[in-house]
């Protein structure tokens, strides 16, 4: 008993050194960039930016190869946020994103079979119910992905845009465009 209590602990000595060195042997260093703007994005994983989640589009973004107007859940706040890290303009919302009006779910609870398929499906946690039984969404934690749509066998979810108000009103930016010059050549 005692030669195999001495043999395991010598095994396990042996292969926390091993594993000792190989953590700092082939330590791998993260980009810190990324690693920030990862933090500043919403951790939905919707995927409406065009990227599996929300880690690929820090790197992205950290490399270079995409902009910081395509997160359609965080919005114009992490637009700004991007912009102060990395050091840009902020940038208006991209046309294909942004042409969508913010919306939340809503389930229809008459038609609700309690499957659970959406609540797997939301990546925030927004939707509450159990297993038979009727599912509702808590409005205020819904991003408007849009991923529960899809895997809800009765068609019982809709999208309902969220009406503007004092608290979610934006400031639109200035369309410089098709400004009106007529004062300016009249003040010549």
């Amino acid at each position: 008993m005692i030669i195999a209590i001495v043999t395991i602990a010598a095994l396990a000595t042996l292969f926390g050194l091993l594993l000792g060195y190989a953590a700092v042997r082939f330590h791998v260093e993260g980009d810190p960039i990324a690693d920030q703007i990862d933090k500043l994005l919403p951790q939905t994983q919707c995927g409406q930016c065009g990227h599996p989640g929300c880690r690929p589009y820090a790197n992205a973004i950290a490399n270079g190869e995409d902009d910081i107007n395509r997160c359609a859940p965080g919005g114009e706040a992490t637009i700004i946020a991007l912009a102060d890290l990395l050091g840009r303009d902020p940038v208006p919302m991209d046309d294909d994103i942004g042409e969508k009006l913010p919306s939340v779910a809503l389930i229809i609870e008459k038609e609700c079979i309690g499957c659970t398929l959406c609540i797997q499906a939301c990546p925030v946690d927004a939707i509450l119910g159990a297993a038979k039984q009727m599912h509702t969404v808590i409005e205020s934690e819904c991003t408007g992905c849009e991923l529960c749509l899809a895997p809800c066998p009765v068609e019982c979810i809709v999208m309902i845009p969220i009406e503007e108000g004092i608290g979610n009103w934006i400031w639109p930016y200035p369309d410089n465009d098709h400004r009106d010059l007529s004062l300016s050549r009249e003040a010549l």
